[in-house]
């Protein structure tokens, strides 16, 4: 049963106003006076009020819908997880809203209000780290939250992933296997996942009593960054014998970048991504990666989601879902 969520006469009676006063702020903050402006958004967040846009009748009853907040709707490993996810809801009559946020924690903020004021049953988030308006919000919404992608990190309520430290310490582990002796850690976008992977690949170097190096940037991933920052790399690091890349986008663009100015893959440099993407395993040579079920996560992450949706105990929080080390051709 959802918990009663603070109402607009809540609101206006710790203001001291009419909830007319409030709708009018909430519709356009320039309708009521300064003083009250700061009074009624200071109430506002402090109850974690939620607007409504479902029938006052409806707010506490189940929708039969949730919502997916994704960092990115055209990154091929939330494609693969949203498949996943409407694989359970449609067969068992649920609704899916999708909303993403572009890595954001402020933007996830604004687009969790959007989706939890049409009182969805239940929630999946891509990451650990939000605003503390979002977790004012989730705990007044008192509905089931299941975290994806990461099985290790402390989560809200229940989260569904792998173990990202274990995998990139076990790929960076085989490439040194292999001969490298200077691996180089490239990263994109800083977000939670790529400093988790870094921190794997530092473990492994350590263990190896190899000094750790990065190369990072806080643009997003793509096939062009990865050349970039191949070039940064070397100029950087002019005796580096391997990649590791916390994606296959920048890894692809490295090799492709090195095909053109002739460094042999992986004589020359060894180079390995993470997510075992399709192209990395056509692609010539065959890319090293760390294949994530995509599919699976977004599965379980809904059936985990349904079940606490209907009250049903589950028997642990964190569910690890598993990887596996594609050594390809490239290390």
């Amino acid at each position: 049963m959802k918990k009663k969520r603070p109402s607009l006469q809540d609101v206006a009676d710790k203001v001291g106003v009419t909830k007319m006063t409030v709708s009018r702020f909430l519709r356009n903050p320039e309708q009521v006076s300064e003083v009250l402006r700061g009074k009624i958004a200071q109430a506002v967040d402090e109850l974690g009020y939620i607007p409504n846009k479902a029938p006052d009748l409806l707010s506490n009853a189940t929708s039969h819908a949730i919502g997916v907040l994704l960092p990115s709707l055209t990154n091929q490993v939330f494609a693969e997880v949203i498949r996943g996810i409407e694989a359970v809801t449609d067969r068992h009559g649920y609704q899916t809203m999708l909303a993403h946020y572009g890595y954001l924690p402020e933007k996830e903020e604004e687009r969790l209000t959007f989706l939890l004021s049409y009182n969805i049953d239940g929630v999946i988030l891509a990451e650990r780290t939000h605003t503390e308006r979002t977790l004012r919000m989730l705990k007044t919404a008192g509905i089931p939250v299941v975290e994806i992608m990461d099985s290790v990190s402390p989560c809200l309520d229940v989260a569904v992933g792998i173990d990202n430290f274990e995998a990139s310490r076990q790929m960076t582990a085989a490439m040194l296997t292999r001969g490298c002796q200077h691996v180089v850690y490239l990263g994109a976008r800083h977000d939670e996942r790529t400093v988790i992977r870094l921190q794997g690949y530092e473990q492994a170097m350590r263990d190896a009593g190899l000094e750790p190096r990065n190369v990072m940037t806080q643009v997003s991933s793509s096939y062009s960054l990865g050349a970039k920052l191949l070039h940064d790399c070397i100029q950087k690091y002019p005796e580096t014998d391997g990649l590791f890349c916390t994606n296959d986008d920048l890894a692809i663009g490295a090799i492709f970048e090195c095909q053109r100015l002739g460094i042999k893959v992986p004589n020359d440099l060894a180079i390995s991504g993470f997510h075992g993407h399709d192209v990395g395993q056509v692609m010539t040579p065959k890319l090293a990666s760390i294949l994530t079920p995509r599919d699976s996560i977004g599965r379980k992450a809904a059936e985990v989601l349904l079940a606490r949706i209907n009250g049903k105990k589950l028997p642990q929080t964190l569910f690890d879902v598993g990887f596996e080390l594609l050594p390809g051709e490239s290390i």
